[in-house]
């Protein structure tokens, strides 16, 4: 009898926690939205120092955990088919997955790992993480911005950032591309809470 009693009054008081801690304390999973086209790898190359090519990789999936209240228990995981290349020229995205440069068939993925997010203030972010890309590991930091989050019109919850980094081609041990030596990226992330 006493001891069903401590254990009814355990459970309570367990409850009675749990019902204390914020759920924001718990940092939410995401998965992006690539389904519904609200997320995009974008990419701006100079050409010749006259211009800038653009495109996107039209194929990646990804997962992201996201706590505003603890910033540093987020965490980014995102996989690219560089082969869904997409600058709006067949004979240009063919070169560019070529072993010329990203090498394709022989490199299919390219896989970004969040190490650590560090909340620099205003819905702004460090994202500092591994690119694996063209078979180089490399640390890289991507400075991201908090868009906005809540509900949507089909009963989900969102949460969706911006962000850009500049990579060095020579560190993946890339050539140079009409006389550009990095890329730049623009990236779109819309994840919906899982």
């Amino acid at each position: 009898m006493i001891k069903t009693g401590i254990k009814k009054y355990l459970t309570t008081v367990g409850l009675c926690a749990a019902m204390v801690v914020p759920m924001s304390a718990i940092a939410a999973d995401y998965a992006i939205d690539t389904k519904g086209a609200h997320a995009s790898v974008n990419f701006r190359v100079s050409h010749l120092g006259y211009s800038f090519t653009q495109g996107r990789f039209n194929t990646f999936d990804g997962t992201f955990s996201y706590d505003p209240s603890n910033i540093s228990a987020s965490k980014v995981n995102v996989i690219v088919d560089t082969s869904s290349v997409d600058s709006n020229q067949a004979d240009r995205d063919k070169h560019i997955r070529s072993d010329d440069f990203l090498d394709a068939n022989k490199f299919p993925k390219v896989t970004f790992t969040s190490t650590k997010v560090t909340d620099k203030g205003d819905g702004k972010l460090a994202v500092d993480g591994t690119l694996d890309l063209h078979g180089k590991k490399m640390p890289i930091t991507i400075d991201a911005e908090f868009i906005g989050g809540g509900n949507d019109p089909w009963g989900k919850e969102r949460a969706g950032f911006k962000g850009t980094t500049r990579l060095e081609l020579k560190d993946f041990g890339i050539k140079i591309m009409a006389g550009a030596s990095y890329v730049d990226l623009d990236l779109y992330v819309e994840g919906i809470k899982q």
